[in-house]
C-alpha cells in the first residue's frame, strides 16, 4: 500500500510540473542563441581542430563567469580531472580520497595517473562528501611522515582530496579546505555538475588548487563534449595548457615535445558552440531555478518523499533536481523508476556506488553507511531548462 501511494502521488506531482508532451528527457541542450553562426564560422574558416579564435575565447568567457585567474578547455571532463591530478601531483601508488557516491570519471581519472581510489563517506545534507566525518576518520588511519600524509593501514601515501558537487549542490568547502591544509593533502574540485553553483558569493571548482568542469551534452552549457581545468595558479595553468597540447615545444614547424602529453585541447569547433552557450548561462539557470521552485510546490504535500533543496549559504544550479524517499526502499525506488520511464518520464537513480563496482571493490574505503542510504533513496526528475521556461518565453 505505501508504494502505491508513494508511486501515485509522485506521479501526480510530475503531472502538475511536467505537463504535455511525452516522452520527456532527464536534461537535453538548449539551443537559442548564436551557436548556428559560431559553428558556421568554424566551417567556413576551416579552424575546426584543437587551435583557433574560440578556444581562448571560450576559456576567457569562463574565467569572467567563474571568477577563476585561469582556464583551460580540454575534449571532456574526465580529461580535465586527469590532467589536474596529475598537476596535483598524484603518482602512482597513492591513494586519493573521493566520494563512492560519484560519477565513475572521478574514481577512473584517479586510476588513469596510477593511483588508488580510497573511497569516503557522504552527507545527506549536501549529497557531497561530508568533512566532519572524515575529518574523523583522517585522525584515526592517517599520519603525516615526512612531510606527507600517509594511511598508517596499508602504508601508501595520501595524496589528494577530491570533493564532489553532487549534481550542482554545493559541498561544504571550507571544512574541506581545513582538512586539506591539515593533513597536507592537494584538494581538486570536481565541479563537473556545478557550474552557476556558489558556495557564498564564491564560485565552485575555485577554491582547491585544482578545479574541473564538464559540458557533456547533458550539461547546462554544452560543447557536446568538453571540460576545463580552473586554477588560480598561473605555472599550473601553462603546464596545463603545455601537457594537453601533447607537451609540444613553441616552434613555427619543427614537432618536438619535453614530456609525455596529452591530445587533450578542446577543438575550436566545440569551443564555438561553448561560446554562445556560455552567453545564455544566466537565462538556463534562472529558467532551471523556476523548475525547481515548481517542483518543490507540486511535491510540498506528497507524502514519503522529499524534493532535495540546496545546501544553506549556497545557491545551486539544481543541474538534476533530486528527489528523496524518506526512507530507503529499493523497492520503491523501482516501482518509481519503472512507472514514470514507462510513462515517457526519464528519472534515473543515483550512478552505482563506486565500491560495488568490480573494478574498485578491492579499494580502500571508510564506512559508508549514508552513502548507501542515499542510493536506495534517491531519484533525478527532469531538469532540462526548457522545462522551466514560463508559457511563450
Amino acid at each position: 500500500m505505501e508504494q502505491l501511494t508513494i508511486v501515485s502521488e509522485v506521479m501526480a506531482a510530475l503531472g502538475r510540473v511536467l505537463p504535455g508532451r511525452r516522452p520527456i528527457a532527464l536534461h537535453e541542450p538548449e539551443f537559442g542563441g548564436n551557436e548556428w553562426q559560431y559553428v558556421k564560422n568554424c566551417l567556413d574558416s576551416g579552424w575546426v581542430s584543437s587551435a583557433g579564435d574560440y578556444i581562448s575565447r571560450f576559456e576567457h568567457l569562463l574565467q569572467d563567469f567563474t571568477g577563476a585567474p585561469h582556464a583551460v578547455a580540454v575534449v571532456n571532463g574526465t580529461a580535465a580531472l586527469h590532467m589536474a591530478l596529475l598537476l596535483a601531483g598524484v603518482r602512482p601508488g597513492d591513494e586519493v580520497l573521493t566520494p563512492s557516491l560519484c560519477f565513475v570519471a572521478t574514481a577512473n581519472a584517479i586510476s588513469y595517473c596510477g593511483g588508488i581510489p580510497h573511497f569516503i563517506e557522504s552527507d545527506s545534507s549536501t549529497l557531497g562528501a561530508g568533512p566532519a566525518v572524515l575529518g574523523e576518520y583522517l585522525n584515526d588511519i592517517a599520519r603525516i611522515s615526512g612531510g606527507v600524509c600517509v594511511n598508517h593501514n596499508t602504508g601508501r601515501p595520501l595524496r589528494a582530496m577530491i570533493p564532489m558537487h553532487t549534481f550542482g549542490h554545493p559541498v561544504a568547502i571550507e571544512g574541506f579546505l581545513e582538512l586539506c591544509e591539515r593533513f597536507r593533502l592537494a584538494l581538486v574540485e570536481d565541479a563537473a555538475e556545478s557550474l552557476g553553483s556558489y558556495y557564498g558569493e564564491r564560485h565552485t571548482g575555485t577554491f582547491g588548487l585544482l578545479g574541473t568542469l564538464s559540458f557533456n551534452g547533458n550539461k547546462i552549457v554544452t560543447t557536446g563534449g568538453g571540460g576545463a581545468i580552473l586554477t588560480s595558479d598561473s605555472a599550473l595553468a601553462a603546464q596545463a595548457r603545455h601537457l594537453t597540447t601533447t607537451a609540444k615545444t613553441n616552434h613555427r614547424w619543427t614537432f618536438s615535445h619535453d614530456q609525455v602529453g596529452y591530445n587533450y585541447r578542446m577543438p575550436n569547433i566545440n569551443a564555438a558552440l561553448g561560446c554562445a552557450q556560455i552567453e545564455q548561462i544566466a537565462g538556463f539557470l534562472d529558467a532551471k531555478r523556476r523548475l525547481a521552485a515548481r517542483y518543490h510546490q507540486a511535491f510540498a504535500s506528497v507524502s514519503g518523499a522529499t524534493l532535495f533543496s540546496e545546501p544553506p549559504g549556497c545557491r545551486s544550479n539544481y543541474w538534476l533536481n533530486v528527489l528523496l524517499l524518506d526512507h530507503p526502499s529499493e523497492t520503491i525506488l523501482d516501482a518509481l523508476l519503472q512507472t514514470t520511464n514507462e510513462e515517457g518520464v526519464m528519472t534515473r537513480p543515483a550512478w552505482k556506488l563506486m565500491h560495488q563496482l568490480p573494478m574498485y571493490a578491492s579499494c580502500p574505503r571508510m564506512p559508508l553507511p549514508v552513502a548507501e542510504g542515499l542510493s536506495a533513496r534517491l531519484l533525478n526528475l527532469p531538469s532540462s531548462a526548457v522545462l522551466g521556461r514560463d508559457d511563450g518565453e
